[in-house]
């Protein structure tokens, strides 16, 4: 296969060979020079009893199959231990490298948009960046947040397990929820497990939180342990509150703190802002960001998954100066709380409501528009792809057409791969 790496260094062993028997061939010289061996010995190593092509033509064939032989069995030995019996080496060692090749992209948001994203395309690359809101306040990430004072792990969580290779597993343990009530030791007064409602990721980054002393240690040594494709970053280390103003009745706009309440509010939501505002970004964010080839937003919910990552001053500028291509992804469906009734054109709108110019260049949006509503169970209500005003929309058909309220992983990953050629 070209392309993997191997047949320059089977080039350059071939060549050490050579040379070594070079060496053995001045030997043999010197040695019948100064009759160190019997002449029929001699005769005997240099095939003397054959024609001079005949000499040559054996050399090369028996010296390039010892050479075959020797490099697939010690390939084999030191392979073994790491490859199951089933997976075809050649094709897992062809695939690695041209993933390593792949763009520098950069994805931005959190929530259970992302993943989706992260999955298709570490198909393509392994040079991903997820930078990741920490602004999220409920669930088990919130008490985490704040009975051990550790930025919310549950969107962290969620991407690591989509970056894993071994996904069909480490997607199980990670997301595992702890849910059984106890009343045995270990069980509060009602009866609830103080470990109810946790996933068992969140727990693991809040103990390696714990153990190395900082939480963006802790996710490095998780995605050293969990040899993920990409890597996963804050896009701050402080503890911000994501608060909005929400208009919930006519001419009445209410101030309303925390990522969770926001959409609980049932107002629409006019603007959102991170307290404090004037808070660093993480630094690896913003190198990532300056060298990528591409950028993309979401998928994900826009006021409190993408746009708290956005509210980082210092990660706007990044994305300001950065000269990669800045895509948004669309949602496919509406959000109910914070994005009822948006098109294409308002989710765009808002976005350059709160970021400076030159944050966005073209927005990805689905025009599979056929799929019936109730299909998977739910009650899907699309997205209309009316075009934004002053940025360029690319269609494509992104549902996963058994749960349309979600993107397909592979057609998104394919669609932005796209935008980058």
């Amino acid at each position: 296969m070209p392309g993997i790496g191997i047949k320059r260094w089977l080039l350059v062993l071939g060549l050490g060979t050579a040379v070594i028997g070079m060496g053995l061939g001045v030997l043999l010289a010197t040695a019948q020079e100064h009759h160190w061996l019997p002449t029929a010995v001699h005769n005997a190593l240099t095939l003397q009893f054959l024609s001079w092509p005949l000499r040559i033509l054996l050399t090369f064939v028996m010296g390039g199959l010892l050479i075959i032989i020797s490099v697939l069995k010690i390939g084999r030995n030191l392979v073994a231990p790491f490859s199951p019996a089933h997976i075809d080496v050649a094709e897992t060692v062809y695939h690695y490298s041209r993933r390593q090749r792949g763009p520098h992209i950069v994805a931005i948001g959190g929530g259970t948009g992302m993943p989706s994203l992260l999955r298709g395309l570490k198909e393509h690359t392994a040079n991903i960046t997820a930078i990741v809101t920490v602004a999220d306040d409920g669930g088990s990430s919130g008490r985490l947040r704040r009975e051990l004072g550790v930025l919310p792990p549950g969107d962290f969580r969620n991407n690591i397990a989509a970056l894993a290779r071994d996904e069909a597993l480490m997607t199980q343990v990670l997301q595992y929820r702890f849910g059984k009530t106890l009343e045995e030791n270990g069980a509060t007064g009602n009866g609830r497990s103080h470990l109810q409602g946790h996933a068992f990721g969140n727990l693991l980054l809040a103990a390696l939180t714990g153990i190395t002393g900082s939480f963006d240690e802790a996710l490095l040594a998780a995605q050293q342990v969990l040899a993920i494709r990409g890597r996963v970053l804050p896009s701050t280390l402080a503890n911000v509150t994501l608060t909005a103003d929400v208009l919930v009745a006519a001419g009445t706009v209410q101030r309303v703190s925390g990522e969770s309440a926001i959409p609980e509010a049932h107002g629409r939501i006019q603007r959102v802002y991170l307290e404090p505002a004037n808070v660093q970004a993480y630094p690896p964010a913003l190198q990532a960001i300056l060298q990528a080839d591409l950028i993309v937003m979401g998928p994900g919910s826009l006021y409190t998954s993408i746009l708290p990552n956005l509210l980082v001053p210092d990660l706007a500028s990044a994305m300001q100066h950065s000269r990669a291509r800045k895509v948004y992804v669309c949602n496919l469906a509406i959000q109910p709380g914070e994005t009822d009734n948006y098109s294409v054109a308002d989710h765009v709108a808002t976005i350059l409501e709160h970021v400076p110019t030159g944050c966005l260049n073209v927005v990805l949006a689905n025009n599979n528009l056929t799929i019936p509503p109730e299909t998977g169970g739910g009650h899907t209500i699309f997205v209309q792809p009316d075009p934004p005003a002053h940025i360029p929309m690319i269609l494509a058909d992104l549902v996963d057409e058994q749960r349309p309220w979600r993107h397909d992983s592979a057609k998104l990953a394919q669609a932005v791969m796209n935008c980058l050629a």
